[in-house]
């Protein structure tokens, strides 16, 4: 898809182009313009063919600008970034940053894409990431604390996110332990941390998010679970960059916030936005289901569930959830 980045540009206002623009734009013929149409369309891109007017976007996208999310995020967190990136396609952005470690006086690296070819959420699970439509990014930083006290950063992320979201005018937002953030109790957005470095000393970790903000029929088809979108359930349009700048620069804070004071500092904001606060769940490990009801966090982010017999047990994995009324288990 040597072509698919400029071809996109000129096919991002919405407006249509018959081929022999596209191609003329684009130095190509018609023929090599209908090929990278079809290739657009087979990665999940909806673009529009009226005979006599050509190709069009079914809806017009803002395409990520580094330059853009640099203007609107605060002073401190430009600040704190030695890059950003905007990458049109990618593997996963956790990958890309992963194998370019920061160097010695760089505390943190960012990037954005616009398509995910290989995207993962936990578990080596696919991240469902199709063109333009969603947020897609990781920040790479640098952690005076060792990996032996990151257990719950999943969870301050998942708090810096929620706040990003609010302050964006988001309602009905809550957390899904360890490392889910739910829109109206549907999937809105995930995070996957990739940690390196030393259990006791400093460590780099990447932060990958992933972002549901605009829904397409290719991802309505490919994502097999309940989730939901921003602008569905705004009913409006989601400024990209604007959002983009804010998630980042809350991002950064977070990181810094959680090297000074760990959880502490998040930890009673992330149990009042739990899903499943005193709710009975199932917790299933590849080894064993736990039923039990919900009792929060502790200080190190493991998930505290009451069982039957009135024990406390505390776990640091595992998959949350709903047990059915009718005794089976319904994912959430």
């Amino acid at each position: 898809m040597a072509f698919s980045k400029p071809l996109l540009e000129l096919l991002s206002d919405g407006h249509f182009y018959s081929g022999s623009q596209l191609g003329e734009q684009l130095g190509c013929s018609r023929t090599a313009v209908w090929k990278m149409i079809q290739a657009l369309e087979n990665a999940g891109v909806d673009i529009f063919h009226v005979r006599g007017k050509g190709y069009r976007l079914a809806r017009a996208v803002e395409l990520l600008s580094a330059e853009r999310i640099l203007d609107g995020m605060s002073e401190r967190g430009r600040q704190s970034l030695s890059g950003l990136e905007v990458l049109f396609d990618v593997d996963s952005t956790n990958t890309y940053l992963i194998e370019r470690p920061l160097g010695a006086a760089e505390t943190g690296r960012a990037c954005f894409a616009e398509v995910q070819r290989l995207g993962r959420g936990r578990r080596g699970r696919l991240w469902v990431s199709p063109f333009g439509g969603n947020l897609y990014l990781s920040l790479r930083w640098r952690f005076s604390r060792g990996g032996a006290e990151l257990g719950g950063l999943s969870l301050a992320v998942g708090v810096a996110l929620v706040r990003a979201l609010r302050d964006e005018g988001v309602e009905g937002l809550s957390l899904k332990w360890p490392n889910d953030i739910l829109l109206q109790g549907r999937k809105l957005a995930g995070v996957l941390l990739e940690i390196s470095g030393e259990t006791n000393g400093p460590c780099e970790v990447v932060i990958g998010v992933g972002l549901n903000v605009r829904a397409t029929e290719f991802a309505q088809e490919a994502i097999d679970q309940p989730w939901s979108d921003l602008e569905s359930s705004l009913g409006s349009r989601i400024a990209r960059n604007v959002l983009a700048a804010q998630i980042l620069t809350c991002l950064i804070g977070a990181a810094r916030q959680y090297d000074i004071d760990g959880l502490d500092s998040f930890r009673d904001e992330w149990m009042a936005a739990d899903a499943f606060s005193g709710r009975e769940v199932v917790l299933q490990t590849p080894s064993a289901e736990t039923a039990g009801v919900v009792q929060g966090v502790d200080e190190n982010g493991a998930l505290i569930l009451s069982l039957k017999n009135g024990a406390l047990k505390h776990f640091y994995s595992g998959e949350i959830s709903l047990r059915a009324t009718s005794g089976q288990l319904a994912n959430v």
